[in-house]
């Protein structure tokens, strides 16, 4: 097929929600070495239109339900980045699992209520007969041009976002990225306004944001990036219009900002307009450069995984009063939501952990991309969200001891040997000894690229839901940069993540029918 017809060709497919005979359109393509940013940018393409849904939540006959949130877009995030991670011969995996993913994650709002088949639709009985076309709930628009100053039209469209107005929120958001001088800033913008999106509460919850509106935007960005800006006009829409999407809870994010008036600045709140960011956040994010000790970092985490308020937010105060880097507190704080991984055994109840530490994830990202000026509350927020998911986790049953079974004499073995021992345990869902190699291997003094290498080919091979890759994905690029000590429990947390959340069907399904296709022996 020439790629035109391969491309429409897999549309029809996905839509008609056919895995294999999409999964097989994407084997010939790349056999006929199309390049992943085409791939990914046509994959989008398709999927972007039925992606969205009406409310992330529902009542049905006085009950308060839950509508999940688009996952294909993350998918193609994590493929970007996982095909430069596995070995050459398996790039084209991540993408595979993407290909797989994407017929199963149209329409969740139908989905949810048993009127069209996919991945959230598993508990129901489908009729009979080709399944009906996926609905397009929020059809794509024209740019909005906005007259002023590109700080006052950034304030109307968060504006527009907070109030819900998600046609006119989009429509402004498109006029802004029409300038290719303002779309950086627009991006932030919208990283931000994701970022600041964060449930209130947890316990005895199921709708809630987990932080998804952040990592929406966040692959908004990355893909945009990588396919370039010219041709993403479709990325824009899979991503960027879903952030004024409600409900949108900001309560949190309102303690953050009153933590910096109260705690850091010593004010008294009172019921008058705030706005902007104080000379003293300005001056932390300019000059706090000492790094946390191990001691320090150690008595953070037991303040936020154990104590209630406001415990973590007098000790964050206390940390960057003393002039420690704000970015190495969230080093910190990244390794205390591996901690809350590794200490999670129900596999139907990571929920918030994972999310968490992709919410922890996504600001480092933030950080270190986007000179953004509110970072210091983010920090807060951060902090926060941990808080609220250890104690989740305690009251849930979990919270409890890691469960490491390491082997009994490594001695002798080389980093290829353990590193395969990882990805076999990882792959055989035993959670202990995956958690297990994985320690031996830091222990070892081996190199930690082939560790690294194989943590990425487990959980590329390991499929039918793309949190097998977001989540362990995190974990590996914040191994790449976080600088605290305890970096390490990133990559056990991602062997326990992978090996340890809940599958669905048959998860080597797809991996096998890539290997058959490509010819790769392991993946048979």
């Amino acid at each position: 097929m020439s790629p035109d017809t391969a491309y429409a060709a897999l549309e029809e497919r996905v839509l008609a929600r056919d895995q294999k005979g999409a999964s097989e359109i994407y084997y010939g393509l790349v056999k006929s070495g199309r390049p992943l940013p085409e791939m990914l940018r046509q994959a989008v393409r398709i999927h972007a239109p039925y992606t969205h849904v009406p409310y992330h939540e529902r009542i049905d006959d006085g009950y308060v339900n839950f509508v999940n949130n688009d996952h294909c877009l993350l998918s193609a995030r994590a493929a970007l980045h996982l095909s430069k991670m596995v070995p050459a011969a398996a790039a084209g995996l991540p993408m595979a699992q993407t290909v797989w993913y994407i017929p199963t994650g149209l329409d969740i709002w139908n989905q949810k209520i048993a009127r069209a088949p996919g991945h959230y639709a598993r508990g129901f009985q489908m009729p009979d007969g080709p399944p009906p076309a996926p609905i397009v709930h929020w059809p794509d628009q024209e740019p909005l041009a906005l007259d002023g100053s590109l700080k006052e039209r950034l304030g109307q469209w968060m504006t527009l976002v907070h109030r819900g107005q998600v046609v006119d929120a989009y429509r402004v958001f498109l006029g802004l990225m029409a300038n290719p001088t303002e779309r950086r800033a627009a991006l932030a913008e919208l990283v931000f306004a994701g970022l600041i999106d964060v449930q209130d509460r947890s316990f005895q919850n199921r709708s809630y944001t987990t932080g998804h509106k952040s990592f929406r935007a966040r692959a908004t960005v990355e893909l945009g990036d990588a396919i370039g800006w010219d041709l993403a006009h479709d990325v824009l829409y899979a991503g960027a219009l879903d952030i004024a999407v409600g409900p949108r809870w900001y309560s949190l994010y309102e303690v953050a900002c009153n933590a910096v008036t109260v705690y850091l600045e010593g004010q008294t709140l009172h019921a008058v307009p705030y706005g902007g960011t104080t000379e003293l956040e300005r001056t932390i994010l300019a000059d706090n450069k000492a790094p946390l000790t191990k001691p320090e970092s150690d008595a953070l985490l037991d303040v936020i995984l154990h104590l209630p308020e406001p415990g973590y937010l007098e000790q964050i105060t206390a940390l960057l009063k003393a002039g420690k880097d704000p970015r190495s507190i969230l080093d910190a704080i990244q390794v205390g939501c591996a901690k809350t991984v590794l200490a999670t055994h129900n596999d139907l109840n990571f929920s918030l952990p994972q999310h968490c530490y992709e919410y922890c994830n996504t600001l480092g990202w933030f950080w270190d991309t986007f000179a953004h000026p509110q970072r210091i509350k983010l920090l807060y927020l951060s902090a926060a969200y941990l808080n609220q998911a250890a104690h989740h986790q305690r009251l849930t049953g979990d919270l409890l001891p890691a469960r490491i079974e390491k082997p009994a004499n490594t001695s002798g073995l080389d980093a290829g040997q353990m590193a395969a021992a990882v990805e076999a345990a990882t792959i055989a869902l035993d959670a202990p000894k995956a958690v297990g190699w994985t320690q031996a291997y830091l222990e070892s003094g081996h190199d930690p690229a082939p560790l690294v290498q194989a943590l990425a080919m487990a959980c590329s091979r390991l499929g039918n839901d793309p949190h097998n890759q977001e989540i362990a994905l995190c974990m590996l690029e914040d191994y790449g940069k976080n600088r605290s000590s305890d970096r390490g429990r990133l990559l056990l947390a991602a062997a326990q993540h992978t090996a340890r959340h809940r599958k669905y069907g048959d998860p080597l399904d797809c991996s096998r029918r890539f290997g058959q296709a490509l010819g790769i022996a392991a993946l048979h």
